[in-house]
């Protein structure tokens, strides 16, 4: 699909417009997502009141658990998600699950728009910020599918990494069995006891990665409670955005 099709300039504004032919026009990220049912609170990556730029969901049905696994056979349903996002005309996709990482390359390889669909992509830049002697602990939401066929997909490795699982937690439960009332505050505390315990047992921890993308809503307490860096798929959607839709810079020298 033609990428030149925009209005930023007010040339642009004043000539005669051509558009490909869309219902609708304008969306920025193009989110894949699972079809689940739970509270999605603002900051999570399913919920579009998170975004200050326009997104566009594609939804997939499968269980979640296959995509934990990596199962094969959801290859080309994400393959296709990605396909019609990418006629739908966003210019960079994202998952709303950092195990959608199974699928990165094979993603990448369809469609000619960027694809970042983990926040598990960020972790070779998270990690070079760090000293050698230092580590990223992951927060998953199955830590035992965090392995490393998984991780290649992203270009790291497992031994610059702590990961903990946050699935077994009793307040994660309404999230990770489907239930549509979540005690946020019991959560919110859950996971601050849960990364004060992890810091403490790895004091080589330097930075944190939300792999789940249902815990960016809980960054900042977690961040409050470590005083670490925590990067989630909040912090890899404004990266990816803001890369396919660089403004231009006007003020005073």
């Amino acid at each position: 699909m033609n990428r030149t099709y925009s209005i930023t300039t007010e040339e642009q504004r004043l000539s005669v417009v051509k558009a490909p032919p869309l219902t609708a026009a304008g969306w920025a990220v193009g989110i894949i997502a699972v079809k689940l049912d739970y509270p999605k609170i603002p900051g999570n990556v399913a919920n579009a009141a998170t975004f200050d730029f326009a997104v566009l969901y594609e939804e997939v049905a499968f269980p979640i658990e296959d995509l934990f696994a990596g199962s094969p056979a959801l290859e080309q349903v994400v393959v296709a998600a990605a396909k019609r996002l990418e006629a739908a005309g966003v210019r960079v996709i994202i998952g709303a699950c950092g195990f959608f990482a199974h699928f990165q390359k094979a993603v990448a390889d369809a469609v000619d728009v960027p694809v970042y669909l983990s926040s598990l992509c960020q972790a070779p830049l998270a990690l070079m910020g760090l000293r050698a002697d230092q580590k990223l602990l992951v927060i998953a939401a199955d830590g035992a599918s965090v392995d490393g066929e998984l991780l290649a997909q992203v270009g790291t490795a497992p031994d610059r990494l702590v990961v903990c699982d946050v699935g077994a937690l009793p307040a994660f439960a309404p999230i990770r069995w489907g239930k549509l009332e979540l005690d946020n505050g019991a959560l919110v505390h859950a996971l601050q006891a849960l990364v004060i315990e992890q810091v403490n047992l790895h004091p080589e921890v330097g930075a944190i990665l939300l792999e789940c993308s249902d815990l960016p809503p809980y960054a900042a307490d977690i961040q409050e409670a470590t005083g670490l860096p925590v990067f989630d798929f909040i912090t890899l959607a404004n990266w990816a955005y803001h890369a396919v839709s660089q403004p231009r810079y006007y003020g005073y020298l």
